[in-house]
């Protein structure tokens, strides 16, 4: 049986790269991406009082785009790369050609700049909801510093540990994303919430 041209492998889509797979994953990337821009942007804005609407809607926008660029420069490889202790990857970038044009893995049908697309997304969604805890509450510069080292020293902790090769993943089976996203935005939300209240109380 032969296939269209278009479908068979070439120098831009290697024998081990499933197309379908490469689509339907972008695909998922981008509803949970507009999940956070403009989704939860348009809804912090809208369910604050009207001098807290724009802060409240550029909170959520910088953490997506903060996130971005931390995932990229380190985080990604803290998350999911070589281990550096069983709560850690090894911080480094994943910007190069030969990283992100390689073979996920052995078995896998996507290259690595699909999955770190795909990972930033749930790592931004995750920062975007932890923003609706403190809307109204917080600083705006004061959480331009805390998104960063949130997702330094807590999210990439929890993906790794749970997701890419640490400490629990034999123990705890998260497909959908119940303790690495859901929790982990909950609970710092609401530790978040508790503590910018009672320093202005």
């Amino acid at each position: 049986m032969s296939f269209p041209q278009a479908l068979t492998p070439d120098e831009g889509s290697p024998e081990w790269m499933s197309k379908g797979d490469n689509a339907w994953q972008l695909t998922a990337t981008a509803m949970v991406c507009m999940q956070s821009v403009p989704g939860l942007v348009v809804l912090y804005g809208s369910m604050v009082k009207k001098k807290w609407a724009v802060n409240s809607a550029f909170m959520a926008f910088y953490a997506f785009a903060m996130v971005l660029v931390c995932w990229v420069l380190w985080a990604h490889n803290m998350a999911f790369g070589k281990k550096m202790s069983p709560l850690s990857g090894t911080p480094h970038a994943a910007v190069t050609d030969g990283f992100l044009l390689a073979q996920r893995g052995p078995d896998s049908t996507v290259p690595n700049s699909d999955y770190v697309f795909y990972q930033f997304a749930f790592a931004a969604i995750t920062v975007v909801l932890l923003a609706g805890s403190l809307l109204g509450r917080m600083n705006f510069y004061a959480w331009m510093m805390f998104v960063p080292l949130w997702l330094t020293f807590s999210y990439t902790i929890g993906a790794y540990t749970i997701w890419g090769g640490g400490l629990l993943e034999k123990y705890v089976i998260d497909y959908a994303g119940g303790f690495v996203i859901h929790l982990s935005s909950g609970v710092a939300g609401f530790t978040a919430a508790y503590w910018v209240i009672d320093i202005h109380t």
